[in-house]
């Protein structure tokens, strides 16, 4: 029997352990995709306890913040909402969550869990109701007094490059520019541009979003899609020169309906009067900021990133009573990969096409995406149309593995640009560290099998290509 979690976890072979140990362990990393607060970096935050770390709850405005993973384990464990979200004591909130993760056997956030006690507070035993009480005090002994368990010293010591933020288009990006202004911080942190409030034009608060993109540029309205997209330019160029790498786009599914700009503009006048808008008609408009978009982010190289097949919001009584991003979202089931294909035809036939990433919730597409990514590659850089890492709920052991090995037999993985924390936690690069040992597992057993050479050159230029090279070739570090 093996030992839990030492230093070979999940490394299976010998060449799996020598990727592991002498290439992939050392590189930096670069968390391009996350939704961690730049505030915090730039002024160092130093966290009270693990349960404000780990679990978060409600701010003082109402709003919720913390791992909704987390949160969904616990409820699904049958733990009161007051020691999810709510206002119990820390200790007695934590305690709940150890005997909810004692329960999580094969479950990603087991693994989570214990890799970040033992990479960044040396707590190398595992989470259960019995050593709760000894983890909780050793790690805050060290939380509140250890200088490298600050927000700074935590990104240093998981050996992070570049940062990349999640940000709307209005956000004054006041932190961005302080971090910039600051030679102490040893990281790149970049803002990524998420305009999906300005393109959901079917949602509740759309009229209110395009006013504050207005206030946004110093106009007191925006009267049409021309008007939408000179701002959404003028806005992404400022994103630009605080370093913005990339851009994300969460939506439900990816539409393309073209249309003349008479018709886009018919469909955004009568969202902003307040009318019902037709899917038709908002798929209109949606294409083409979605159009223009994708053509300022080619002529700024800037990626673009598209997240779809996510039902969001499912539980409609906790989402009156918590709001988006608090765990009650779901995998969905959409048939737009041929309109994933049209978007980046019609930018490729202009010339205009984007670096991009594209994720679906939905493993059933890692099939259809990667016969998507060969028909739009170019010689302007390896691996331009990329397949995003196994996100959100395929964030597993099996998920990782089935996006690597479906990009492995229809495109290239060796051009892959790897992981990526899409978390709301600085504990979070831990995640990395687990992605590392089962890209290191697979490739480990291919050469074992006898399927690839055992080559070390070849070897040792795949595994720090997906660890960090590629990374930083394709965001331009």
């Amino acid at each position: 029997m093996k030992e839990f979690m030492d230093k070979d976890f999940l490394l299976s072979t010998e060449t799996a352990r020598h990727l592991f140990h002498d290439y992939a362990e050392t590189m930096p990393l670069v968390d391009y995709h996350c939704h961690i607060s730049p505030r915090e970096i730039y002024e160092d935050r130093r966290f009270d306890d693990l349960a404000q770390v780990w679990l978060g709850g409600e701010n003082p405005d109402g709003t919720y913040f913390g791992d909704h993973y987390k949160w969904r384990l616990m409820r699904s464990n049958g733990v009161s909402e007051e020691y999810v979200s709510g206002s119990k004591p820390s200790f007695e909130r934590f305690v709940k969550f150890a005997e909810t993760l004692e329960m999580a056997i094969g479950n990603p956030m087991y693994h989570w869990c214990n890799l970040e006690l033992r990479q960044f507070f040396g707590y190398d035993k595992p989470l259960t109701p019995e050593t709760a009480r000894e983890c909780w005090d050793f790690c805050n002994e060290k939380l509140r007094h250890d200088p490298g368990l600050t927000v700074r010293g935590i990104i240093k010591k998981a050996n992070v490059a570049m940062v990349g933020t999640t940000d709307d288009p209005i956000d004054s990006l006041e932190w961005h520019e302080k971090i910039a202004a600051d030679p102490t911080i040893g990281v790149k942190v970049c803002p990524s541009f998420r305009p999906d409030k300005a393109i959901n034009i079917s949602k509740p608060g759309f009229a209110e979003y395009i006013g504050k993109l207005a206030a946004s540029v110093g106009k007191e309205s925006l009267d049409s899609v021309e008007d939408v997209c000179a701002a959404l330019t003028q806005r992404l160029e400022f994103f630009a020169k605080l370093g913005c790498r990339a851009s994300d786009h969460g939506l439900d599914y990816i539409p393309f309906r073209p249309c003349s700009p008479k018709k886009a503009n018919e469909a955004f006048q009568k969202a902003m009067a307040g009318e019902d808008v037709s899917v038709k008609d908002a798929e209109r408009y949606q294409t083409a900021i979605l159009l223009h978009l994708g053509r300022e982010y080619y002529r700024l190289n800037i990626a673009m990133q598209l997240h779809y097949s996510c039902m969001r919001n499912m539980n409609e009584r906790m989402y009156a009573k918590m709001g988006p991003d608090t765990g009650f979202d779901a995998i969905s089931q959409n048939t737009c990969g041929e309109a994933v294909a049209r978007l980046l035809s019609a930018l490729d036939a202009e010339g205009r096409c984007p670096k991009t990433i594209l994720y679906s919730l939905n493993p059933a597409d890692n099939e259809q995406l990667g016969t998507i990514l060969g028909c739009f590659q170019s010689d302007e850089l390896p691996g331009k149309i990329q397949h995003g890492s196994a996100w959100w709920f395929n964030d597993t052991k099996s998920g990782m593995e089935a996006q690597m090995k479906s990009l492995a037999n229809l495109g290239l993985l060796g051009n892959f640009v790897g992981m990526l924390t899409d978390s709301r936690s600085f504990l979070s690069y831990a995640r990395h560290d687990y992605f590392r040992r089962i890209l290191c597992n697979l490739i480990g057993g291919w050469v074992e099998n006898g399927e690839y050479p055992n080559h070390e050159a070849s070897l040792k230029k795949i595994v720090e290509g997906i660890c960090y090279n590629n990374a930083a070739r394709y965001f331009g570090l």
